[in-house]
């Protein structure tokens, strides 16, 4: 037989996963606990006898082939088990160490353990009523503190939402969640509210409480619960002495403060959220003091200043004036910047863009910012807790906090309160892409990074891979065109990896940039100990982070040095914000301050402000780009910035317009861009004549059909370009060339395409001599006479285009004008004229050997007497 077991003193969330089990797995029994919680005894004396629960008394007398055990990873024994019994885990916990590794586990990390079992009974549509919906929710609802606790996902959220949708009763819910507290509860509670100590350890807040009762407490659990409710600690420890032994209860919000690790260290179990010890002969100062000393050991830090701050942060002197620090403010778009002692270095306030904008508004924009500014000295350090920032933003309503060097008092960088808005999914949210680089980055570029990035340490700089090479290592898409950002001197970062592994570097220290042309990749490979690799890197650009600003509308920007939030900042859209730090205590850790990694999920294009357009309008074509490659959308707001633009696609210059579409026509389907920016207005403000339609499309899949037929003999953006460019007229044509700027092949290709349109009816019609087709193609490119193959409607011309590079293009006379020399004609026009008559006579097949040739020469010279 098969049975669905939990652990002792269970809670509505054990007991209703057992429930869940049982919809699933109907032929298994569900076994209800010997202990249950006070509440769950309540709700099942009433509903109990419609829910399936059986007792351990009442077990059939039969061998258990398969046990399933929810919600915990201990094993539970009954009658009936033997060594063969095999085990199948479904826990919301990760498998931990004491679990054997022959038992099935089929687990993920949800708030509650019955999310788990709601999602597969929606999932295989199994019915249940409105009473197990109820009783499933309760399981949901306790463990996730009614979907307020950090630990609650959106999973939890939707499959609470199923069961309401399937009549669950939260009146019911609300009776058995809320239970009374027992008069022996209640005592034991006011005692661990009267005897609970507070501490600080690694950044995080824990609570230990202690008491002593006479008699047995049933549940201590649900005092822990509403001591845990009241205090919102990120730990809490209670610890309940009783005839000489001491009962530790603990739950924790965070896996780095781990509950079960330290209830091992005690004789218990659990897991790093939740666990239990009983402590036999052991005193209560006893068993609190060892406590204490394994925190330090077992609580990881929490996260530091360091990690979230922003580096090279701007500052203002105290003399300054308000005119100076609006003009920053408009600049950088920063809501403050705190004020540093030209003397000391010190902090010694702030300044918000509140005081500056009213000074500005009373006309005293010559006063000093001290006048104006929030006097202190304010400030935390790389390695404080971020709570010290909360806390000092709270007592100060100071929404920048400074962070200071505590060796030389001088400013490092700053915290805001945006920074803090970004831990609210928790620390635990903090992402590595370490996995997916190793196993999507060649070898050898992942060796350089390694050594960049340890380098960079080395030399106190924070190294990043940024920008589109992270984006497609999360999408997948192969791109090892890495760059790379640093807050610090860039240019001596990769001058030392030249030192060490050769090659050479040009840098602009003025820009703060770096090239490093990289050795004979044999040499790097050996140097860095990596096999031989497919693919060459050539060489790695190196950038330091920089912020920037736009003097006008479409003006080309404005750089200086910034942090690597603020050189993120620049990017076009949240997609392209992503970093990953290569240092190696930090090593594969992804930035994302933007929500790039939400719309690269949701397959959104999305810009980071809403002049995002207006500073750079290039930034319309790379939106439909990434759109249409990515197969993502515009957002809706994106969408309607790009309308309000338009008109400033008129003030870019031509060369930036023409990269940009050139980069379009690289793509694997450009027509699929083209059509998008038709849709949105954008052709007509590239040229008035360009516009998307049917015969677009058709012709630039004719072109791609024709490549994959006959190699194309230039670039395929040139290719593309000539389709675009083929229905123009003339004066669309000089439009172009002139606005665009086009190089020289360009307009080789566009006055070959005007040519061949010219001449298309005379190469389509069926009695044109191919002497006649000769003339008409001999004078365009061959990029022209390719593109006008794939658009031309005619078989007949397009033969004649195959023909001619085919064969006529090859054809010559075998009379040279040497042997009309011989014939003691003198050099003169006529030379030119009788060769291309006899050259026309080969390709229209009237002549076909040299004496052909000879009897048409004579006949061309007697005419020629004639005349």
């Amino acid at each position: 037989m098969k049975v669905i077991l939990t652990h002792e003193h269970a809670d509505f969330d054990a007991v209703a996963s057992q429930l869940g089990a049982y919809k699933i797995y109907p032929d298994a029994i569900p076994v209800l606990p010997r202990q249950v919680n006070r509440n769950v005894r309540d709700f099942l004396s009433l509903y109990g006898s419609s829910l399936h629960f059986v007792s351990v008394r009442d077990v059939p007398k039969r061998r258990v082939e398969l046990a399933i055990l929810v919600d915990t990873q201990g094993a539970v024994s009954i009658r009936g088990m033997d060594p063969h019994t095999r085990f199948l885990v479904i826990d919301h916990h990760e498998p931990g160490e004491g679990m054997p590794k022959e038992w099935e586990y089929i687990g993920d990390r949800v708030g509650a353990n019955t999310t788990l079992l709601v999602e597969k009974i929606a999932e295989a549509q199994v019915p249940i009523t409105p009473l197990e919906a109820t009783f499933l929710l309760l399981g949901i609802y306790e463990d996730t503190g009614s979907l307020l606790y950090p630990t609650t996902t959106p999973r939890d959220v939707r499959a609470a939402a199923w069961l309401l949708e399937r009549n669950a009763n939260l009146e019911v819910a609300r009776t058995y969640l809320f239970h009374p507290l027992s008069d022996s509860q209640k005592v034991l509670y006011q005692q661990l509210v009267e005897r609970s100590e507070a501490r600080e350890v690694k950044g995080y807040h824990i609570l230990i409480s202690v008491a002593s009762v006479h008699k047995y407490v049933e549940e201590i659990s649900t005092v822990v619960h509403k001591l845990r409710t009241i205090y919102e600690p990120d730990a809490l420890f209670v610890l309940v002495a009783q005839d000489g032994n001491v009962q530790i209860v603990a739950r924790s919000r965070t896996d780095n403060i781990d509950v079960g690790a330290i209830a091992r260290e005690f004789g218990g179990g659990g897991h790093p959220r939740a666990s239990a010890a009983l402590v036999k002969n052991a005193s209560l100062d006893s068993v609190r003091k060892r406590l204490t000393k394994l925190l330090d050991t077992y609580v990881r830090p929490a996260v530091t200043v360091s990690e979230i701050m922003s580096n090279g942060v701007r500052t203002l002197s105290p003399s300054d004036t308000v005119r100076e620090a609006a003009e920053k403010m408009r600049r950088f778009g920063h809501e403050g910047f705190p004020v540093i002692d030209d003397t000391t270095g010190e902090v010694v306030g702030m300044v918000t863009r509140r005081e500056i904008d009213r000074a500005m508004s009373h006309g005293l924009e010559g006063d000093p910012v001290s006048r104006y500014m929030r006097a202190g000295r304010i400030f935390v350090t790389p390695d404080e807790s971020v709570q010290r920032v909360r806390d000092l933003m709270l007592e100060t309503d100071w929404g920048q906090i400074p962070v200071v060097e505590p060796e030389t008092g001088k400013v490092r960088g700053i915290v805001t309160r945006t920074d803090l808005i970004k831990l609210w999914g928790g620390v635990e949210g903090r992402h590595s892409l370490a996995p997916l680089m190793e196993e999507r980055w060649p070898p050898l570029l992942l060796a350089l990074l390694r050594r960049a990035g340890e380098a960079a340490q080395e030399m106190d700089i924070s190294l990043y891979a940024v920008g589109g090479s992270v984006r497609d290592l999360i999408l997948g898409q192969p791109n090892f065109d890495v760059d790379l950002v640093a807050e610090g001197d860039t240019v001596a970062l990769a001058k030392r990896l030249r030192q060490e592994y050769g090659g050479r570097v040009i840098s602009h220290g003025r820009f703060g940039t770096a090239k490093w042309f990289l050795p004979d990749e044999e040499k790097l490979q050996k140097a860095l100990g990596v096999g031989a690799g497919t693919i060459d890197l050539g060489s790695l650009d190196f950038a330091t982070a920089r912020a920037e600003f736009y003097t006008h509308p479409s003006a080309l920007p404005t750089v200086e040095s910034g942090s690597i939030k603020l050189d993120l900042l620049r990017r076009d859209f949240t997609i392209n914000t992503l970093a990953v730090r290569l240092n190696p205590d930090r090593w594969g850790e992804l930035l994302d301050f933007y929500g790039g990694m939400r719309d690269l999920e949701q397959g959104v294009i999305r810009v980071l402000h809403s002049l995002s357009f207006i500073d750079d309008p290039t930034r319309i074509l790379r939106a439909v780009r990434f759109e249409q490659r990515f197969g993502f959308h515009i957002e809706p707001r994106t969408e309607e910035l790009i309308g309000n633009a338009l008109d400033l696609l008129e003030r870019v210059s031509g060369a930036r317009l023409r990269h940009e579409l050139e980069l379009i026509l690289r793509e694997h389907e450009p027509e699929k861009a083209l059509r998008r920016l038709g849709e949105l207005g954008v052709l007509p403000y590239l040229n008035p004549e360009f516009h998307y339609d049917s015969w677009v499309e058709e012709k630039f899949q004719a072109l791609r059909d024709r490549t994959e037929q006959v190699p194309p003999p230039g670039a395929i953006e040139l290719l593309y370009f000539g389709v675009l460019a083929y229905r123009l007229s003339h004066e669309a044509h000089t439009q172009l060339f002139n606005r665009f700027k086009l190089r020289r092949e360009t307009a080789r290709l566009m006055e070959g395409l005007e040519h061949l349109r010219s001449a298309a009816q005379e190469l389509e019609a069926p009695g044109t001599p191919p002497s006649r087709a000769y003339e008409l193609l001999k004078t365009t490119n061959a990029e022209a006479r390719y593109v006008f193959a794939a658009v031309t409607d005619s078989h007949v011309a397009r033969t004649r285009v195959e023909r001619y590079e085919r064969e006529w293009q090859y054809v010559h006379t075998e009379t040279t004008g040497e042997d009309l020399k011989a014939m003691g004609l003198k050099p003169s026009p006529l030379f030119r004229d009788l060769l291309r008559r006899l050259l026309y006579a080969r390709l229209d097949g009237l002549v076909h050997s040299q004496e052909d040739e000879e009897a048409l020469l004579r006949s061309l010279l007697k005419e020629k007497e004639n005349c």
